[in-house]
């Protein structure tokens, strides 16, 4: 197993103390290498026989394999490419065609935005009255009933950190006969996970946090095997076809998870992840979860002690909490400004919430420690409220 953390792995910029993984994963080292040789050699000297000669057709099936054994799902059972948004948009079409008597989808408040747009979205298209309901969190399995069509929930808070019981909602969806698909953003690669026992019959979930894939890397999405053969992919892109290169008129769905595929592979970006993946060769989830927990718990109980304007946003029981800490704190934008400007990057999410990622690969206690040191000083001093943190970016 890899020793934890494993600093050496990434090209981390140094004075930086590296809080936001949970957002936008590091650049892996050897990344930039297998990037140049798909550019240069494959691309460049092969051109379109690269398809061929560098294996490039088979590469997201590969890719997929790698990321199924990190969430306890079988090879073959998780295809990459396209987008996150994309991905949710196909388990959910195909979840309302498997239970067509049923008009409500479930979520909940606190899921993040873009799943519910896409819900919105293949609602109105779709035509046939479904209707979307966001009961708070914890009270989602109380709002399962007969009418519900899919229970469709972000595993892990985007915001504060709070952790669905997979188990326990996914049994109570089926219990009433609804589909179970779960948005693995926040938790692929954060927290050991068990896809197959579970029984969920979708999940979805992006590479470019705790993956590190890089920006745009390519999302993906999870099928349980016994059910893939009678879906009906509402997006037939010809990379889902069973033989696309046949260039057949009528549409005939891959008989594999690779019919939830749609167009061209990016070939460049699914490169870049398949060599950030090397970082987790070896690595027991367990052992990485632990590693997490320990993270966490220093950094709430010192940041509690030492910055007591701060109030803490996420379950304190690390059972109910993935990866990350949450504080809350009025003017939390422009503190994470002034943490940033001194080397300590996190991010901000609205209305007043200061998220930090622990990814135990390449955070230790030593950070969690110094991290604090610039957070007292931050708050102590009301270095915050320099006008040049108190202008907005695009990106927060």
């Amino acid at each position: 197993m890899i020793k934890l953390p494993s600093k050496h792995l990434f090209e981390l910029p140094e004075g930086i103390i590296y809080l936001d993984g949970n957002s936008l994963g590091p650049l892996p080292r050897g990344a930039r290498e297998r990037a140049s040789k798909v550019i240069s050699e494959e691309w460049g000297q092969e051109l379109i026989r690269a398809w061929n000669s560098a294996d490039w057709m088979t590469l997201p099936k590969r890719v997929g394999d790698r990321i199924a054994r990190l969430i306890g799902a079988p090879e073959g059972s998780v295809a990459t490419g396209d987008t996150l948004s994309i991905k949710v948009y196909q388990a959910l079409a195909a979840a309302l065609a498997m239970r067509p008597g049923r008009s409500k989808i479930l979520s909940d408040s606190g899921n993040f935005p873009t799943d519910l747009y896409m819900a919105d979205g293949l609602v109105k298209l779709a035509g046939k009255g479904h209707r979307i309901s966001t009961p708070a969190p914890q009270d989602v399995i109380a709002n399962i009933d007969e009418d519900t069509a899919a229970v469709m929930l972000t595993h892990v808070d985007y915001r504060t950190g709070r952790m669905h019981d997979m188990q326990a909602v996914t049994k109570a969806a089926h219990a009433a006969g609804a589909v179970m698909i779960w948005d693995l953003a926040h938790s692929a690669g954060a927290v050991p996970l068990d896809l197959l026992a579970s029984e969920a019959e979708f999940a979805v979930g992006c590479t470019y946090k705790y993956f590190n894939g890089g920006p745009g890397a390519p999302a993906f999405i999870y099928a349980r095997p016994d059910i893939v053969n009678g879906i009906e992919p509402a997006l037939s892109g010809w990379m889902g076809h069973a033989a696309p290169f046949a260039m057949a008129r009528e549409y005939a769905p891959a008989m594999s998870t690779e019919r939830l595929r749609v167009g061209t592979p990016p070939i460049v970006q699914l490169s870049i992840l398949d060599a950030a993946l090397d970082a987790w060769d070896g690595v027991d989830m367990n052992a990485l979860r632990a590693a997490s927990i320990d993270l966490c718990e220093q950094f709430i109980a010192s940041v509690e002690a030492r910055c007591p304007q701060l109030k803490l946003a996420s379950p304190r029981n690390p059972a109910e909490r993935g990866s990350q800490v949450s504080f809350a704190f009025e003017h939390g934008y422009e503190a994470m400004q002034a943490l940033i400007g001194q080397g300590l990057i996190g991010d901000f999410r609205a209305p007043d919430i200061m998220r930090f990622g622990f990814t135990p690969l390449y955070i230790g206690s030593d950070d969690v420690a110094a991290a604090v040191d610039i957070m007292e000083r931050t708050f102590r001093e009301e270095l915050w409220r320099d006008p040049k943190y108190q202008v907005r970016s695009a990106v927060t």
